[in-house]
């Protein structure tokens, strides 16, 4: 299994900025993040300081969120949120150029809230075409989208993988895939075992943290070594995110990996 460290949630004593160094100096390779701006269409100089913090690094970076909306406010993507499509085209754009630069090919649309007075049925509709949109630009640069489902968020639809999987179905693409994330689908009770026995060539991007806590392995009770073993001998062969809130230093959180890095 190849790793690589969240920098929207590891290393967050340090500003954005210096987190892929840190990264670095601690043994990774790889590295992925959230949309690490404040707005969908942040300028360039902003961008490029960005771009230039990852280059400098010497990390690759394998996994960009689009624009999600105020996530601390608990927005989760505006996908599938009439009225946002700007937003969501202008980070769109943003990402795909900064992947051509850092040779970044997955992204992370989050589908986005349950809207209050929006009717359901419409804003799935809205996500199918929005979906499709981003999906063909991240084409351009061979890259492709992964949908997300999530825990923690009462509004947000998708829960299990079966979710994704029919959102996915009716998008009809064949590069829109799941994001598999461990803790997620872990809290939300989803069936792990069958979705990597059934699934496993639909599966895009690999996140874990452990269950309950969202800290690194061994603080819950999630078998994290043994479901990324399952996939790697499933034919995985892409990387695992390590997405928690560390349950102490950052650097005191990697005690599990050994030499792994």
């Amino acid at each position: 299994m190849r790793y690589d460290a969240n920098l929207s949630l590891l290393f967050t004593e340090l500003p954005l900025l210096e987190r892929a160094d840190a990264a670095r100096v601690a043994g990774f390779t790889a590295v992925e993040y959230w949309w690490p701006f404040d707005t969908a269409n942040p300028g360039d100089r902003e961008v490029d300081a960005f771009v230039r913090s990852v280059a400098d690094a010497g990390v690759s970076l394998v996994s960009l969120n689009f624009f999600a909306g105020d996530m601390p406010a608990g927005d989760r993507g505006v996908v599938s949120w009439p009225g946002r499509e700007r937003e969501l085209a202008d980070s769109v754009e943003i990402a795909v150029g900064i992947a051509e630069r850092l040779g970044c090919r997955t992204f992370n649309a989050l589908y986005g809230n349950r809207v209050e007075g929006q009717d359901p049925a419409a804003q799935d509709e809205h996500a199918l075409s929005t979906l499709d949109t981003a999906a063909s630009a991240a084409a351009r640069i061979g890259a492709r989208l992964v949908l997300e489902p999530l825990s923690g968020a009462d509004r947000y639809p998708l829960k299990t993988a079966a979710d994704a999987f029919a959102v996915m179905d009716k998008v009809g693409r064949d590069d829109i895939l799941l994001l598999f994330d461990l803790y997620h689908l872990g809290t939300n009770g989803d069936d792990l075992d069958a979705v990597i026995e059934h699934h496993v060539d639909r599966i895009g991007h690999v996140q874990f943290a452990d269950v309950p806590g969202r800290h690194e392995p061994g603080t819950g009770n999630l078998d994290i070594e043994g479901y990324l073993a399952k996939l790697t001998d499933a034919g995985y062969t892409g990387y695992a995110g390590l997405e928690y809130h560390p349950s102490g230093r950052t650097e005191d959180s990697f005690g599990w990996l050994g030499g792994k890095r």
